[in-house]
């Protein structure tokens, strides 16, 4: 049975104290190597830690084209070593006036890709038959062909430039994909 001085500081079981270990002189220099070792890694720059990610890509939302896409980016050796923002459109989402949110998500998206990640490159993948395109033109440029590449080259172009213009050190590719997967570089 405890004595009255015992349970005159008894607290119940929820104030137990907690007691830190005592630590011998090797058990405080693994602490202490532990620390620095969390502190050179928190310091690293953000590539370094979570892998080499210098490329920002930018596709469409069409469901028929993302394991394409995630093809495609592995295939250039980059799987999982690039961000990747979905706008209606690709290009025509970070460019068109219909729909002014789109184009400052791109850009929002952008800038944090550029301060995390440290980005060098940025992709920008249209794709045939998008029906973003189709939204916001009122036109199905799919049942032309040569109007559908001139669109999509006229509007991968205005973006690389607006890219170019904010950002100069980036690199900008642009390309097309079709339905199928293959990707034709636009100039």
């Amino acid at each position: 049975m405890p004595h009255a001085h015992d349970r005159a500081h008894d607290h119940g079981p929820s104030c137990h104290r907690l007691h830190p270990p005592e630590l011998d002189r090797r058990g405080f220099i693994r602490l202490a190597t532990l620390g620095a070792g969390v502190a050179l890694f928190a310091a690293l720059p953000g590539p370094a830690r979570a892998g080499q990610t210098d490329v920002l890509l930018l596709s469409c939302m069409d469901y028929r084209l993302m394991g394409k896409l995630a093809q495609y980016m592995a295939g250039r050796g980059l799987a999982e070593k690039y961000d990747h923002i979905v706008l209606a459109g690709a290009s025509l989402g970070a460019v068109t006036d219909k729909y002014p949110d789109w184009n400052r998500t791109f850009w929002q998206h952008l800038d944090v890709a550029l301060q995390l990640h440290h980005i060098r490159k940025v992709v920008v993948m249209d794709h045939r038959d998008c029906g973003a395109y189709k939204v916001v033109h009122g036109i199905d440029f799919a049942a032309d062909p040569a109007a559908e590449s001139r669109i999509h080259a006229e509007t991968l172009r205005s973006l690389a430039a607006a890219i170019k213009a904010r950002h100069a050190h980036l690199e900008v590719e642009t390309a097309l994909m079709a339905l199928d997967g293959t990707v034709e570089a636009v100039a």
